[in-house]
């Protein structure tokens, strides 16, 4: 047996395996009173979030009290909020009040920066796209007459629609791009260029780069949420479950079972934490990976102070804080592979893998 499978998960000094424990009771206690309501899962993060907050306060051995109590005070505040919903929904709207000219106001600003927006796209983009939107012709036609094939002019528009959703979204917020990254961050985001934002590092800037951030929220939007891949924000104890929990989640149901979830969970807990400790505030992406095998690969990136001595911060034994956990040489035994990037003043990104066999 090797030291990762004999490694039990940590529990001194760390509050969120204790109330993680607490969930398949919590689940329980919500399943029997709402069923599949579509809101039950919510109710039991929500109860969560509420017992971290009092951690302090609460006696370890009156934790489960202290859970049941307030996952049902939980329930009880939603049907009382759905009620009082439900009895005033007729309020909702009256037909005999004068609709004012907000709605009217906000139509015009969005034709305007519509055709601001367009100017900005050059004429052949205009062309391409008005010909198309507009005039109602086909791609096969437009290529034709250009010269080209359907499927180069259907790229062609799918390009220039990314620019003008972005264009667009810059006029509608009065701003203009504060670095010279920041529109192609925004463009591979807009075309959902995964490559395009690997190169570019696109998580990192919209950590750095706060106009970006608000600006890409519609842009990412547009698209499903991907069923290989989860993002989560961290600044606080309760974001570190979350790294937990969505970690466990994509990777059992990716085939990962027994030794390797507990070893996955430990190492994503270990660089969460140091986000919270260090920096503040960051993001910790799992993704599935096939290449070059099937594998788990997790992400941390922060803005935080840098790491001064990387070495000496991947030494076994090292602390700054005098913590109770694994710390990143921890989590680097722990995965199969780990890398870790510092640069003073700009933040840290650590990037491990753990490979797992395929079920047949």
């Amino acid at each position: 047996m090797s030291p990762a499978e004999a490694l039990p998960e940590p529990s001194e000094g760390s509050h969120d395996i204790d109330v993680e424990a607490l969930l398949p009771m919590l689940r329980r206690i919500v399943g029997a009173k709402m069923g599949d309501h579509p809101a039950a899962e919510d109710v039991v993060q929500e109860a969560v979030t509420r017992v971290l907050a009092a951690q302090d306060r609460v006696e370890p051995r009156t934790l489960e009290a202290y859970a049941i109590r307030t996952v049902r005070n939980v329930m009880a505040s939603m049907w009382r909020r759905d009620d009082t919903d439900s009895r005033n929904q007729h309020r909702v709207h009256d037909p005999s009040q004068p609709e004012d000219g907000e709605e009217f106001v906000v139509a015009s600003e969005e034709r305007s920066a519509m055709t601001e927006a367009l100017s900005r796209l050059s004429g052949r983009e205009r062309e391409l796209l008005l010909a198309h939107e507009v005039s109602g012709r086909s791609t096969k036609g437009l290529g034709e007459a250009s010269g080209s094939s359907a499927g180069a002019v259907a790229a062609q528009l799918a390009r220039t629609r990314a620019r003008l959703r972005v264009e667009y979204l810059l006029v509608l917020e009065g701003v203009e791009p504060p670095t010279d990254r920041c529109r192609p961050v925004l463009l591979a985001l807009s075309s959902a260029d995964r490559r395009r934002q690997r190169e570019l590092d696109a998580p990192r800037h919209l950590l750095e780069c706060p106009t970006c951030a608000r600006l890409s929220e519609p842009l990412l939007g547009r698209t499903a949420p991907r069923a290989d891949e989860v993002h989560v924000p961290i600044s606080s104890d309760p974001d570190i479950v979350a790294a937990r929990q969505a970690a466990r989640e994509l990777a059992a149901a990716a085939g990962v079972t027994g030794t390797d979830l507990t070893v996955l969970a430990t190492a994503v807990s270990e660089v969460a934490r140091n986000i919270v400790r260090f920096a503040g505030d960051g993001e910790v992406t799992i993704e599935l990976v096939e290449r070059p095998r099937a594998g788990i690969r997790v992400v941390a990136r922060d803005t935080g102070p840098g790491i001064p001595d990387v070495d000496e911060a991947l030494r076994d034994g090292f602390s700054t804080y005098n913590g109770l956990g694994l710390g990143l040489p921890g989590a680097r035994r722990l995965m199969d592979e780990f890398a870790l990037e510092s640069v003073r003043g700009q933040g840290t990104t650590v990037t491990m893998t753990k490979w797992f066999e395929r079920k047949a």
